[in-house]
């Protein structure tokens, strides 16, 4: 592994035990975590390849404890690494040597339900499942469903803009939050959004969703809530070829429907899944979809007999219907569980994540069959095929030397050839420390130049989650005032908020 982080400041380093007792000063009790072996759990995240244990852990319960450890580390100088879960697939949350991890696991309480403004406010440590948990008796739920939704947090959601099996129809995370309560690097505290839909002002709301941890800690979410719709459907949809699949969801989208959720596996990724569920998948397909359609029970029906017809006419050789609730989720239940089921195939595997567009679903699949042969490693695809987002998971054994380098030079390339077929590099897990290296494929040096001088209005002196997302880190001095493009005339330098 080669990964280029910043060098551990040995200067910090040797004020570990003052930084430890300052943590303890601000939150007290076994909050402060400085053992040795009991850093280990925080190591690393979802990406596990990448580990580093982290100089210290403070687990703050309120916002002033947040505001003041930040305010402390920020006059201090001292670096800070935000943690949810540790969920993140992209390793956002992986620590530093020499900067404190805060983790905002003990943010995990539901604050309040409004039914009338259909909005919920929650602490960031809230699961995603939860959400809906608290409001389904009033028959409301939050859309944006991540596969790890039991376990990955609403902050987690937030840093990373989250989508999940239904984001086609009802959009990511950034669709769905109203409002933050966020701690800038400073120890500031700020609130930005609010309970109405679209309020006055510059959208810095839309700066902080997907922002990877990189401008503040988020303390509080307002998310909106939906109620559920009449009737919910679930087709399985099989193919003999993963193009017939890839034809079916472009001309599905063509036709003007758009379902609740349009998800796609191949062959390995449909048996592992039947396997592990017992979903009641076909076996003899090379390429499986689950669509559902949602809305009144007339649409709901009108809707598929729709797609029937693209699918039969695109060359599908099973079609089933979920004949009750129980069994749409038992569809479902079968693709959220790809990613453990994957699991059984090999030791280890490296889950992708890039965004092409939809039309070009059977080249992007033909070209991964001939990076596979190259690289000499198997790989199972599934996909939010509706909205073009892939999820590759390459299969390796890290007990064989090289194999990780090859799974990831081959994570590589699937990701340059997303975008040289008009895609991005990332639909919904981040950019991290995975996907760093490769930000010069998408933008040029003047584009990360201008992202970066956002994140210095926020965060100056680049003390927070540093390492990640912008692969040559500039020092806010050294960028100057924000401009549009060279030659430019500067905007004047940007306020604090």
């Amino acid at each position: 592994m080669s990964l280029r982080m910043p060098e551990p400041d040995t200067a910090i380093l040797r004020r570990r035990p003052d930084i430890v007792r300052a943590l303890r000063a601000i939150v007290p009790g076994d909050s402060v975590i400085d053992d040795v072996d009991a850093l280990r759990p925080y190591e690393s995240d979802g990406l596990t390849a990448y580990r580093q244990p982290p100089m210290v852990v403070v687990l703050p319960e309120t916002t002033a404890q947040v505001s003041a450890i930040l305010a402390w580390c920020h006059a201090e100088g001292v670096k800070v690494v935000p943690r949810g879960s540790g969920t993140s697939l992209s390793g956002g949350a992986l620590p530093l040597a020499d900067a404190v991890l805060v983790g905002m696991a003990k943010f995990n309480r539901v604050l309040g339900i409004d039914y009338a403004d259909r909005l919920v406010v929650v602490q960031p440590g809230v699961t995603n499942l939860a959400v809906t948990r608290a409001v389904e008796e009033r028959g409301f739920y939050y859309a944006p469903d991540p596969s790890s939704q039991i376990a990955c947090s609403i902050g987690g959601n937030v840093a990373e803009n989250s989508g999940g099996v239904h984001c086609l129809k009802y959009g990511l995370t950034t669709n769905n939050v109203l409002g933050v309560e966020i701690v800038l690097m400073d120890g500031e505290v700020v609130r930005l959004g609010g309970r109405q839909l679209d309020p006055a002002g510059l959208d810095l709301l839309g700066l902080v969703v997907g922002s990877e941890g990189l401008l503040g800690i988020v303390t509080e979410v307002t998310v909106r809530i939906l109620p559920r719709p009449e009737g919910a459907r679930a087709l399985l949809i099989g193919f003999p070829d993963v193009e017939g699949a890839g034809k079916c969801v472009a001309d599905v989208i063509a036709a003007g429907i758009i379902p609740a959720g349009m998800e796609m596996m191949d062959r390995p990724a449909i048996h592992a899944a039947e396997a592990f569920v017992k979903a009641g998948y076909p076996l003899d397909v090379e390429a499986l979809l689950v669509v559902e359609l949602d809305g009144v029970s007339a649409e709901c029906d009108h809707l598929i007999e729709k797609v029937a017809a693209i699918a039969r006419a695109d060359g599908s050789t099973t079609l089933r219907l979920s004949r009750d609730e129980a069994e749409r989720t038992a569809f479902w239940a079968g693709r959220k569980a790809a990613f453990p089921a994957i699991g059984r195939l090999a030791p280890d595997y490296y889950c992708m994540d890039g965004t092409i567009p939809r039309r070009r679903l059977p080249e992007m699949l033909e070209h991964m069959r001939a990076l596979s042969r190259r690289y000499g490693l198997d790989v199972a695809n599934v996909f939010h095929a509706g909205d073009g987002n892939l999820h590759p998971l390459i299969l390796y054994d890290a007990n064989i030397p090289g194999e990780l380098d090859r799974a990831e030079a081959f994570g590589d390339d699937i990701l340059r050839h997303c975008v040289a077929l008009g895609g991005v590099l990332t639909g919904e897990h981040g950019v991290g420390v995975e996907k760093r290296d490769l930000m010069p494929v998408m933008f040029s040096e003047i584009d990360l130049r201008q992202q970066q001088r956002l994140k210095c209005a926020f965060d100056p002196k680049s003390l927070l989650n540093p390492g990640k997302m912008f692969p040559t880190l500039h020092r806010c001095a050294e960028l100057g005032r924000l401009h549009v493009h060279q030659g430019a005339t500067p905007f004047p330098d940007l306020p604090r908020f």
